[in-house]
């Protein structure tokens, strides 16, 4: 069919800029022509092709889309791929876009932490393995595996993407719009940074109510009950969680320009306040006596899965257990940056003691050359 319309195109060009003819047989054919292959297309939308029509549908095909006919092990999570669309492109982009980035700078001559490049390609890996392996073929239909998708996109990989310095690397990289052009791209992102929403939801007390309580009001609401069952819930679920995840830890360790954020002791506080609600919400996960999503698991009836609540239980034990790590590098990360900024202060004391010393002895010199101008009269 789509043969025939390029056909019948490719006709009508010719007949209407090379050689038009006066005839109307050629336009009466590609009339008719064009008439069956909307005919044939209306015959195949309405009639549904002989394989659907002897396949049984089970809950894979339905919620799925693909076969899960062993238990995931550490072969089937790291062979089983699934690219990703959305996260796995979106990982994909932005660290060509940062390396990019980081090259023209350093050919400008001007330097920028190797550690940096590493944290944000370390970050946008972990994206595209944990939104295309197994890992999200498994978490779409076992809640267990879901909790680890759900703590490393929300926990893990924000962390080193935040360290990676994104917005100063752009705002160091783009360029200027000339006077009386349009804004450019580096116009627009300041103006993003300095926006009314950007400094709401960075506010830290903002962001950590946010980190905090979404867990909450996505798992123990009927909320993932119908997210769940879509691809779309899933990609929702993935993409709140780590921009969620990227704003909290903005404010703690964020390299970047944006809000103001609080003193190292109370960033250090506002870190320690997170862990006994993540705390709580993987106990009461693990000590709930109905499973979360019931129906959705139940339809997907994985064979070799025994049991949907010990699955939610060993879900709840890896939220409680999983946010060390993370918290381990922040408070390294935190640390470091703490140590950085002391040796400044120091460092510029330091600077301005001297320069009030100097400033001393010139002011005695002076007095003395004044002393001894006063006794020679």
């Amino acid at each position: 069919a789509g043969a025939l319309v390029a056909a019948v195109w490719l006709t009508d060009c010719w007949g209407l800029f090379v050689r038009p003819v006066r005839s109307g047989t050629v336009g009466v054919i590609a009339a008719l022509a064009t008439i069956a292959v909307m005919a044939a297309t209306a015959a195949t939308t309405v009639q549904a092709a002989p394989r659907f029509l002897t396949h049984r549908y089970t809950g894979w095909d339905v919620f799925l889309g693909y076969q899960l006919p062993d238990p995931p092990t550490i072969g089937t999570v790291l062979t089983l791929w699934r690219f990703d669309s959305l996260l796995g492109t979106a990982g994909l982009v932005l660290a060509i876009l940062y390396t990019a980035g980081y090259v023209k700078l350093r050919r400008n001559g001007n330097p920028w932490p190797a550690g940096r490049l590493v944290a944000w390609l370390i970050g946008c890996a972990a994206l595209v393995f944990t939104s295309s392996s197994g890992i999200r073929a498994y978490g779409s239909a076992m809640f267990s595996v879901h909790m680890a998708e759900h703590m490393t996109l929300n926990m893990f990989i924000p962390v080193l993407l935040v360290l990676g310095g994104p917005v100063t690397l752009a705002l160091r990289v783009l360029p200027a719009a000339a006077e009386g052009q349009p804004p450019g791209p580096r116009e627009w992102l300041t103006w993003l940074l300095h926006s009314r929403v950007t400094a709401f939801l960075s506010n830290p007390i903002i962001a950590f109510v946010l980190f905090v309580g979404s867990p909450y009001i996505v798992y123990f609401t009927p909320l993932f009950d119908t997210l769940v069952r879509y691809h779309w819930g899933h990609e929702f679920m993935a993409v709140h969680f780590l921009l969620v995840g990227y704003l909290f830890y903005w404010a703690i360790i964020g390299i970047d320009p944006g809000p103001r954020r609080l003193p190292y002791p109370g960033r250090i506080g506002l870190l320690f306040a997170v862990m006994p609600f993540h705390a709580f919400f993987g106990i009461a996960l693990m000590t709930m006596a109905s499973p979360v999503g019931a129906t959705f698991y139940r339809s997907v009836d994985l064979p070799w899965l025994s049991s949907i609540i010990d699955d939610q239980h060993l879900g709840g034990g890896i939220a409680w257990s999983l946010t060390e790590v993370p918290i381990i590098i922040v408070i390294v990360a935190l640390v470091s940056q703490w140590a950085r900024q002391d040796r400044k202060v120091a460092s510029r004391s330091d600077r301005h003691a001297d320069s009030d010393y100097a400033d001393d002895e010139l002011a005695a010199y002076n007095a003395m050359l004044q002393e001894l101008s006063k006794m020679r009269r």
